[in-house]
């Protein structure tokens, strides 16, 4: 029997079964990604992005054809809004869009914040259930009717492009619901979106509530229908694609599906689904799936949240085979155990080994083939730090090359720098840390020591008093980023420093020194950050003077 019969008899037995589409919508029509990782993402704890991160994603996101960028939620800060701004004054391609509720200070500054975008898109949003009405909004239905249908009107005479979200839809009456939706729809809504706010819903109930929408409202064809769904019960996905079956054409998710709490549906699953399903959804997206695993770790890298290993489509062990008979199944044919191709989402097959003789067209070459792109510029400064590290392992696999593209930049790493560490520890012996700093902006060195509960927390100690930043350690993790006794190691560290969050990524194969170099970069991000504060307060002063 052949792989394709096989596919045609499981179609037929589910069908026969009366779980298949057995009112399938028009075949493979289009279902535009709508990525929230830079807005709803975010939001996930541990998962704050600074400006210069959050345009790296947003250029791999545009490199992955997504069709929306949520770009983040402009009035929620200054810091939100600048990054906004950035992302849409930079990134061609995708619909930039940025987040308000149905209030006029938050659908200006969005309009302001996404002004220079290609394409630009106003997403406002209010709660409509009945816990979210009385609890959270103390108001009447008339009332939310009334503020939706103004934030609309507001939004729409600023951009055409306006998507309008009933939070917690969910939950929401279905017949208030309706009302809500055909009342924004004449206000100028050009997407509607039917969010699972809280992860609350099941596919059955979520596939009928999207139907009954579409049957409900008058004008409900002529608008883009849209699935906003959390995780909070492990159903994001499965309950996005059940909207998918019921008329949706837009599914919201974001990469490794991260976000409040449980998070959101993950892209990655949602697209390969409709991919590889295509004869259950009938349905396709533009996505570029080969560039999907390099995204994930993009983001995993950068905001810390490491993807676990049996994670669907992007995880380590996504395509291995462990058990004999699997292995014996896939080398006798592939489809025997694997549904999709390794390749088809930027698995990363065979491990090129780079040494210390490597050029830099070989390092390029082995760059943009596990799915990156790089500038010269940012090459330029991959195979300066390529170097020493060469000099420190016998080899260089695709991992340790990952890390280094996936590294700070280093423009970005002042206005501190270590220039030389030492610590002493054992159970003998004082533990004690010292560290030798520049500061790059004036040249000055400073050189400092401290003793401490072990020879980490000494250096720590000593990087503190050294740059006069005071921080509270939160949270400390290694993990070897390749194989191998010579094996980069990577640390992070979170911190609290004023009350602020801040974390911090360094890279070594001497594990005290990643430590070391995470907290450089916290000291830099806290520093760079204060001072650009104490700037715009100094401006804004003088301005009122």
């Amino acid at each position: 029997m052949t792989s394709e019969s096989a596919v045609s008899d499981v179609t037929g037995i589910t069908q026969a079964c009366g779980t298949g589409n057995t009112n399938p919508l028009p075949q493979a029509e289009r279902v535009t990604i709508f990525d929230t990782t830079l807005r709803d993402g975010e939001q996930s704890p541990g998962c704050s992005m600074d400006p210069r991160q959050k345009l790296k994603v947003a250029e791999a996101l545009a490199r992955l054809r997504v069709d929306v960028i949520e770009a983040g939620f402009p009035i929620a800060s200054p810091g939100d809004f600048e990054s906004v701004r950035n992302i849409a004054q930079r990134i061609e391609g995708p619909v930039i869009a940025a987040l308000a509720r149905c209030q006029d200070a938050d659908i200006d500054r969005a309009a302001e914040a996404i002004r220079d975008a290609e394409r630009g898109r106003l997403h406002v949003f209010l709660a409509t259930s009945a816990i979210h009405r009385e609890h959270k909004l103390g108001m009447a239905r008339e009332e939310i009717i009334r503020r939706a249908v103004e934030g609309v009107r507001r939004a729409r005479d600023l951009r055409d492009d306006v998507e309008f979200s009933p939070e917690d839809a969910a939950r929401t009456e279905p017949e208030f619901l309706a009302e809500v939706v055909e009342a924004v729809i004449d206000a100028g809504a050009t997407t509607i979106n039917i969010p699972d706010t809280v992860g609350y819903t099941t596919p059955a109930e979520l596939e009928a509530l999207f139907t009954y929408v579409r049957t409900h409202v008058r004008g409900i064809d002529a608008i883009t229908l849209s699935v906003h769904c959390h995780d909070d019960l492990g159903m994001a996905v499965a309950n996005s694609l059940a909207a998918v079956r019921a008329g949706a054409r837009q599914v919201e998710c974001t990469i490794n599906g991260i976000g409040e709490r449980a998070g959101n549906a993950a892209l990655e699953e949602v697209v390969m689904a409709l991919r590889t399903r295509q004869d259950v959804f009938n349905a396709h997206t533009e996505i570029d799936t080969t560039k999907l695993c390099a995204t994930s770790r993009l983001v995993s890298t950068i905001t810390g949240s490491h993807v676990q290993r049996n994670k669907a489509i992007v995880g380590e062990n996504a395509f291995s085979h462990e058990a004999g008979i699997h292995q014996h199944g896939v080398l006798k044919r592939r489809e025997t155990y694997e549904i999709m191709r390794p390749e088809d989402v930027g698995y990363r097959e065979g491990n090129l080994v780079l040494g210390k003789h490597s050029g830099k067209h070989a390092i390029r070459a082995r760059i943009e083939a596990l799915g990156y792109q790089i500038t010269e510029d940012e090459l330029a400064e991959v195979v300066k730090r390529f170097k020493p590290l060469a000099d420190r392992k016998k080899e260089i696999l695709d991992a340790d090359l990952e890390a280094l593209v996936l590294g700070s930049d280093p423009a970005e790493q002042g206005p501190w720098r270590l220039v030389s560490l030492a610590t002493n520890g054992g159970t003998q012996h004082l533990q004690t840390g010292s560290v030798e700093m520049v500061r790059i902006d004036t040249g000055a060195t400073i050189s400092e020591a401290s003793v401490g509960d072990g020879p980490v927390d000494a250096m720590f100690k000593a990087i503190a008093r050294a740059t006069g930043v005071r921080m509270t350690l939160t949270d400390f993790r290694v993990r070897s980023v390749s194989s191998g006794e010579d094996a980069q190691g990577e640390a992070w560290i979170d911190a609290d420093v004023d009350g602020r969050r801040v974390r911090g990524r360094g890279l070594s194969t001497d594990i005290v020194e990643a430590a070391a170099l995470a907290c450089v970069e916290i000291v830099n991000t806290y520093t760079r950050t204060s001072e650009r504060i104490a700037a715009s307060q100094t401006a804004a002063e003088e301005v009122t003077a």
